[in-house]
């Protein structure tokens, strides 16, 4: 049940103004597709940005690419 302070998330609201909005401004960013990928709470600590994550999956593609084509000899 809903105490008296809290709002209702689909009232409208005196101070937001959407009249000079645009309809569809982003639309075509959208279209191009997102790559947000939501961290699992137990490798925070291991991952705590793009970089860190961007590096382990550098590391773990130039280690499959090598167990795909082992050098022969």
């Amino acid at each position: 049940m809903k105490t008296s302070t809290e709002l209702d998330p689909l009232a409208p609201r005196p101070n937001l103004d959407f009249s000079k909005g645009e309809r569809g401004r982003h639309i075509e960013r959208l279209k191009q597709g997102s790559n947000v990928v939501m961290i699992a709470p137990d490798l925070l600590d291991a991952f705590p940005d793009a970089e860190s994550v961007n590096a382990a999956l550098r590391s773990l593609k130039e280690i499959a690419a090598r167990s795909a084509h082992p050098p022969t000899s």
